[in-house]
């Protein structure tokens, strides 16, 4: 039986994270953010007190999308998140298997948040990190790692929110699991980014030595085929075998602005390059326009959703219209990407291609990029995108002290290269051999008291004074 735990605490902490340079995708620009950490205190059944920690960025306008709110408001949204988890988490006061108190929770979660007017996406930031940071401390109580932890299922997680799988299907995929002990990385390019020369595509000091890129998408398809035909250039400048994805962060606006974009894919000798290197075209329509628009024709190319993975029963849905894949991301909420992972293997099994692709929009150097790294290591993640080490210098505004000492306790994932501790990037790949620790892919904790408070999000009307 899974051990059984009880909250004692959650606390929220945030530091402000400076970007090296700016990051365009979708709609949106960003230059800086607050990243939020997490502190639980849980006591196990049987073993005792401990305490666990998660951290991801809180991101402007990608979990909210909506163009009459301010990037600011789209950040409070996830600080109202939050605060409505924590009080839905410590009310339960019983012990509870770690995704029992999760899978009790996230409805009322959803509809709570839902009568704040905060979309479902943004509502289950709360809980996936919360739920992070016990079971950090879970398997700090059990004295065992990430991987051995979930293969021997310590969360039990189980069925009740996927009613399309069997209960054996989880411990099964579960139980079957290896962790890779390296994922490439995917080299982000943004829509502001240089392409050609310094600092462009086929820099080795800024792609690390990737063979995988994930170029974003304007949604106006003559801009985009424009762009990529001068990416596909220097891709053909690196001499190795490199794959692309497209990500279009919900910007074409319909099933006939896609069929523009892939008419184009399949028919300008000058789009070749990128075209005969595509593995997949993520997200291209916005979410709610995502769940009326069957593919057809189009579900040829490869599709896959992100943004409107924002339920349970997305991927089954999203799969019914055409998609072949979904995104895993830990602010999503690692047990949803562990339940897509086990559909994604079970549909697979007769010949088709099912797949979790690993899409990072929110993970810092330290905890963020660690517990992201080890869930995509663990559900089969071959390559992933990385872009906190691309547009934040190192660990940031992380003291010092705090940065080295992650360094010391993850030697294979990060480097001091004289200016700073940088994650460390081997021949492309991320290594994943430390994340091997007591604990969730980490032995080390933020300074916790080198962090402010999180900010208490702004009433309606003090963001409108």
């Amino acid at each position: 039986m899974p051990p059984r735990l009880k909250l004692r605490d959650i606390s929220f902490f945030e530091r402000p994270v400076q970007f090296a340079r700016p990051f365009r995708f979708g709609a949106i620009t960003i230059n800086a953010t607050p990243q939020l950490f997490v502190r639980v205190e849980i006591e196990v059944e049987g073993r005792g007190v401990a305490v666990g920690a998660s951290a991801e960025l809180l991101v402007p306008k990608w979990f909210d999308k909506r163009p009459e709110l301010s990037p600011a408001q789209t950040v409070d949204g996830l600080r109202r998140s939050l605060e409505v988890a924590r009080g839905l988490y410590l009310a339960r006061t019983g012990f509870l298997t770690a995704f029992d108190l999760h899978a009790s929770c996230i409805g009322a979660q959803i509809a709570t948040c839902a009568k704040k007017n905060i979309p479902a996406l943004a509502a289950a930031y709360g809980p996936a990190e919360i739920d992070k940071a016990i079971l950090d401390a879970l398997l700090r109580a059990a004295e065992t790692n990430f991987f051995d932890g979930m293969a021997g299922n310590i969360a039990g997680i189980d069925a009740r929110l996927s009613p399309d799988l069997k209960e054996t299907d989880i411990a099964q995929f579960l139980a079957g699991r290896r962790p890779l002990p390296r994922v490439a990385i995917r080299h982000t390019v943004g829509l502001d980014d240089t392409v050609e020369g310094e600092g462009g595509v086929a820099d080795a000091r800024e792609n690390a030595g990737a063979s995988y890129f994930k170029l974003k998408l304007s949604g106006d398809f003559a801009a985009d085929a424009a762009r990529l035909t001068r990416i596909g250039k220097e891709l053909d400048t690196l001499g190795r075998d490199c794959k692309v994805t497209l990500d279009a962060n919900e910007q074409y606006a319909d099933l006939s602005a896609l069929h523009a974009l892939t008419d184009r894919l399949d028919h300008d000798a000058a789009l070749r390059s990128i075209a005969s290197r595509l593995l997949y075209v993520e997200q291209p329509m916005p979410r709610d326009m995502t769940r009326q628009s069957p593919l057809g024709s189009l579900a040829a190319h490869g599709f896959i959703i992100d943004e409107a993975d924002d339920s349970y029963d997305a991927f089954p849905a999203a799969r019914a219209l055409g998609y072949c894949g979904i995104s895993s991301k830990s602010c999503k909420g690692l047990y949803k990407s562990i339940v897509n992972a086990t559909r994604a293997a079970k549909w697979s099994a007769g010949g088709a291609r099912f797949f979790v692709t690993g899409e990072d929009l929110t993970c810092q150097a330290g905890l963020a990029v660690q517990q992201d790294l080890a869930l995509g290591a663990f559900i089969g993640v071959t390559h992933a995108e990385r872009n906190g080490h691309h547009y934040v210098d190192g660990f940031g505004e992380t003291p010092a002290a705090e940065a080295q000492a992650f360094a010391a306790a993850h030697p294979d994932l990060y480097a001091d290269t004289g200016q700073g501790v940088r994650l460390s990037i081997h021949d492309g790949d991320l290594l994943t051999g430390s994340l091997t620790t007591t604990g969730f892919a980490t032995s080390v904790h933020p300074d916790w008291s080198a962090l402010a408070p999180l900010e208490q999000p702004k009433s309606l009307q003090e963001q409108l004074a």
